[in-house]
């Protein structure tokens, strides 16, 4: 069993940053893939970025590639999302996930995840 605790969202300015972080508990951390999601209001769940256990892959949705990093401590079971170039359809909840699965076909990333955390706010202002 993995538990998430994310950190990091707020109000910010278009064209601004943020960094978001993930806590994971748990000793296994370093065994997992992990990911970043966002939901907007009104939309589904979309991924936004993942990272496999060692750090030495990284995957990210179209709408966010140039903009968000991805990265991970081992050391302190943290895995970080790097937001920059901030947009207001950034906006969403944004949460993590562990022990996740993905796959690249046609230039799309699908993720299967089992453990996610409860989620942070991001509201980007124009």
């Amino acid at each position: 069993q993995v538990q998430l605790v994310e950190s990091g969202g707020g109000l910010v300015q278009a064209g601004g940053s943020l960094r978001l972080s993930c806590a994971a508990s748990g000793r296994t951390f370093s065994n997992y893939d992990m990911g970043w999601f966002r939901q907007a209001p009104g939309k589904e769940r979309e991924f936004a970025g993942g990272i496999n256990w060692s750090g030495g892959s990284t995957y990210y949705a179209d709408s966010v590639k140039g903009r968000f990093t991805i990265s991970r401590d081992n050391a302190k079971n943290t895995v970080f999302l790097q937001m920059n170039s901030l947009k207001p359809e950034d906006t969403a909840v944004y949460y993590c996930a562990a022990a996740c699965r993905f796959t690249t076909a046609q230039g799309m990333v699908f993720t299967n995840c089992d453990y996610w955390g409860q989620g942070t706010q991001v509201t980007v202002s124009s």
